[in-house]
């Protein structure tokens, strides 16, 4: 896109200039006619050629969505684009627009100039809309598309859902933990020590947690930063390390197992989404081991592959793998045995949705008593601890 400075006239003949961006001059003389303006003379201010590396999913979702409509109500893609960079919600949004019309308009396909933003566009979809453009089911492609990211839009919602709750309470339990630590205790352990009576293990036990806390506290958080640190950066670059983070990850108590549905329903959905499009099996996997975020169903997936490709079928590559449950492998085999392994791979992901929705309500309803016991016993522990002593040095005096 281009910075242009133009002068134009109104119906009524008087002089209007301004700044505009446009594709070129006939594009800038297209907008000001809509604005009730005749270009009289434009010139080029400074090229405007803004990268777009990211968008939200949602932004992507709606762009791809209006395509889709206007795909189908046969509206040429130059046409369409040049409409949706003109609605576009955003600056950047505006831009991806203009970018995909600049480069089908040079000569590209829109596969093409979806796969010039990588990080807009994953590889899957790119090669969906080629294969679309191929076979001249664009609509139903996008279609596709859109209920896909529509409902991987929804997973990282449920997984956000998972998420947060239970590190919230976490947070919340250990910040009032060090609060009662290193406020609340310091202040009474004089006034124990005070009372002449002996301090019971409990208290001892506390008062040694607290001084611990208030001598080696800043020591602790700062190593404890450091170890995140340095995992985060040796994962993000060793695959080794990697790998074993996110076996952590599906090892979890209660959160593991969702996490791993979700990765399965994934798997299927895209799965079932590029064999209807027509892409080669052996290809498709290929794309499903990129969509994929964990490296061990990645490691899975691959080796699956590397079986199909010798020879075996689809459900025994998948078979050999103890990552996938039977209800998968079962359901592969139904539908290599029917020729509807679209239609399989569809039931897979609705059952993995349907359950992915149960599991987590499930795992919050167990999660809400189970941190709410803990602060209790933490509470209760502490109350104890520091009113024990006051209690017996009552009960002296009183006798």
């Amino acid at each position: 896109m281009a910075l242009y400075h133009y002068r134009a006239t109104t119906d009524q003949g008087q002089l209007r200039q301004g700044r505009l961006e446009a594709l070129h001059e006939p594009d800038l003389q297209s907008q000001l006619k809509r604005m009730g303006l005749e270009l009289l003379r434009a010139r080029v201010l400074a090229p405007h050629q803004r990268f777009v590396r990211l968008l939200p999913r949602r932004e992507v979702i709606s762009l791809l969505f209006q395509l889709e409509m206007l795909v189908r109500a046969g509206v040429p893609i130059l046409w369409a684009l040049h409409d949706l960079r003109e609605a576009a919600e955003s600056p950047a949004g505006r831009d991806l627009a203009a970018g995909l019309h600049e480069k089908i308009e040079g000569g590209a396909t829109l596969g093409d100039a979806v796969a010039a933003y990588p990080g807009v566009f994953s590889a899957t979809v790119s090669h969906l809309i080629r294969c679309g453009e191929v076979t001249g089911q664009m609509p139903e492609v996008l279609q596709e598309i859109v209920r896909s990211l529509k409902w991987q839009d929804e997973l990282s919602a449920q997984t956000r859902k998972l998420l947060l709750y239970p590190a919230f309470v976490t947070l919340v339990v250990t910040a009032v933990f060090i609060f009662l630590m290193l406020k609340l205790v310091p202040q009474l352990v004089a006034f124990l020590t005070g009372l002449g009576q002996q301090i019971p293990l409990q208290t001892q036990l506390l008062i040694g947690l607290s001084q611990l806390l208030q001598q080696f506290g800043w020591a602790t958080l700062l190593a404890a930063s450091a170890l995140l640190l340095v995992t985060v950066s040796l994962a993000a670059s060793f695959d080794g390390v990697r790998l074993l983070v996110h076996r952590g990850q599906l090892a979890l108590p209660l959160v593991g197992p969702v996490l791993k549905k979700i990765g399965l329903a994934r798997f299927a959905d895209t799965l079932a989404m590029m064999y209807r499009a027509g892409i080669p099996l052996t290809d498709a996997l290929t794309y499903c081991q990129q969509v994929s975020g964990n490296l061990v169903l990645q490691r899975a997936i691959r080796q699956a592959r590397e079986r199909v490709i010798n020879g075996a079928g689809l459900s025994d590559g998948f078979a050999a793998e103890m990552l996938f449950p039977p209800l998968v492998v079962r359901m592969l085999r139904v539908g290599e045995s029917t020729g509807a392994l679209d239609t399989a791979l569809t039931n897979i992901s609705y059952f993995y949705r349907r359950d992915i929705d149960q599991s987590v309500g499930r795992v919050q309803a167990l999660m809400e008593p189970m941190l709410t016991l803990l602060l209790g016993l933490l509470l209760g522990w502490i109350m104890l601890a520091v009113l024990g002593p006051i209690y017996d040095s009552l009960a002296v005096m009183r006798t």
